[in-house]
């Protein structure tokens, strides 16, 4: 019979046993995610059904979590092995001799294991309301009675399922980074209000930012024009549009530059015309800007997304990719901001329920595509040069979000608007070099040609 040697690390202020928390709505719980001695001949590793591994190079492999910023080489950890009987034995004398020649390695990688987002049964979807909350990092928004009196309503279901993704990303970049995010509560006096969780120059990530908002009243006339100008036919009574609209937004700037920086946005609007009658519609998308070109991470990241996505169309991740790669350009440098995702707006097909379906399945994706690209590069080294060259391209990035990014115009359109918040997506640090160029043939070049040149990931 074939064992598994499982070699679990003790809990310590940057690290602990598990690699997410259990506890993780909207995640499968398949119990302790310790670290594998084993021997793996790719770069993705399936061992159980639902569970994704990673690691690099072939041959066997001492995995472990290290400390940020630099190469895990030499280190050992102190452990526990659950085996039986002589392959226990076996088991036992090979690890020790791993530890024992732990210098042997050029350095330890990781794999670690992300639970599929699995699907609630329609019992937890409407379960209590205040149950629910608990796990959140904040009450909502709206109140909790009032939740609770319009429970059927999207309003109500999109609300909770933003909450629920912002608190399963909170508890997932505080356990790898070891901080703990600032919750702050914000009222806009027009109507409304939202949360705001920032992490801020921690060991792992300069700045992480994951907000919710909830805001509500009549749309001004810029921001009216703005989906006119989008093909909306916005009929308003004496010149008011009352709307409502909600979402979830989150951009994750690392400091090691081997560790991409991650975007998320999944919204709901309603505008109510003067009949009565109102129009709906979701938005939203995942997108991932690697600082240099790894074609494992690109792997990972789009093929969960297609399979989010193919639950609900066969043509939505395909059609929704392209769009994706058209949104995130910065057309006065002729280069896509990343490496892309997906991105909508306007969905409003083929009806309210499915559509919010899709949304939630895209939502759930957020932990899985991005984590386990996180704790593969955890123990990356870099250099000066790479460092300088992630700040070149964080300039690019504040470039896209200030001219083009269209949640930061409406944003700063409406009255009351946060723009701490609306702000957040900036990072700390950021450079812009006059007439920057990278040498022919380096992997700063090869960056560019996949930022110039989009690229099929699956």
């Amino acid at each position: 019979m074939t064992s598994i040697v499982f070699f679990s690390v003790k809990k310590t202020a940057q690290t602990t046993r598990r690699c997410l928390s259990s506890h993780f709505k909207g995640l499968a719980n398949s119990g302790d995610s310790g670290w594998f001695l084993c021997a793996t001949h790719s770069p993705s590793v399936s061992l159980f059904p639902g569970a994704r591994w990673f690691s690099r190079g072939t041959g066997a492999r001492f995995m472990f979590r290290g400390t940020a910023g630099g190469s895990a080489a030499g280190r050992t950890r102190k452990g526990v092995l659950a085996l039986s009987g002589a392959a226990a034995v076996t088991a036992a004398a090979a690890v020790v001799g791993f530890l024992a020649n732990a210098d042997h390695f050029q350095r330890a990688e990781m794999a670690t294991r992300v639970p599929r987002a699995a699907e609630k049964t329609k019992e937890e979807e409407e379960g209590d309301i205040v149950e629910r909350c608990r796990g959140f990092m904040s009450a909502p928004v709206t109140d909790i009675g009032v939740l609770q009196k319009r429970k059927e309503e999207m309003s109500t279901k999109m609300e909770m399922l933003i909450m629920e993704t912002q608190a399963e990303f909170c508890k997932a970049l505080q356990e790898v980074d070891g901080g703990t995010f600032n919750v702050d509560r914000w009222d806009r006096k027009e109507g409304g209000g939202g949360i705001s969780c920032v992490m801020q120059d921690g060991k792992v990530f300069e700045k992480a930012g994951v907000n919710v908002s909830v805001v509500f009243g009549n749309l001004t006339e810029e921001a009216a024009k703005q989906m006119r100008s989008r093909g909306k036919v916005l009929k308003g009574k004496d010149g008011k549009l009352p709307f409502c609209a909600m979402g979830v937004s989150s951009v994750i700037h690392p400091k090691n530059p081997h560790i991409p920086t991650v975007h998320f946005n999944y919204r709901y609007f309603e505008i109510e015309e003067e009949d009565g009658t109102k129009q709906w519609w979701f938005g939203g998308g995942t997108d991932l800007t690697p600082v240099y070109v790894n074609k494992e991470d690109g792997l990972h990241f789009h093929k969960t997304l297609k399979d989010a996505c193919d639950k609900h169309h066969p043509q939505y991740y395909p059609d929704f990719k392209k769009w994706c790669d058209r949104y995130f350009y910065i057309r006065h440098r002729g280069e896509t901001r990343g490496i892309g995702g997906i991105f909508f707006d306007d969905l409003d097909s083929p009806n309210q329920e499915e559509a919010f379906n899709f949304v939630k399945s895209c939502a759930r994706t957020v932990v899985p595509c991005y984590l386990p690209i996180v704790y593969k590069h955890l123990n990356d080294s870099f250099t000066a040069e790479e460092k300088n060259w992630q700040q070149i391209r964080r300039g690019r990035y504040v470039e896209f979000n200030l001219v083009y990014d269209r949640g930061v115009k409406f944003g700063l359109a409406t009255p009351g608007s946060r723009i701490e918040s609306i702000l957040m997506s900036l990072p700390l640090t950021a450079t812009w070099e006059y007439m920057h160029k990278p040498a022919k043939g380096s992997r700063e070049a090869e960056m560019m040609e996949v930022l110039r040149n989009p690229k099929e990931w699956v």
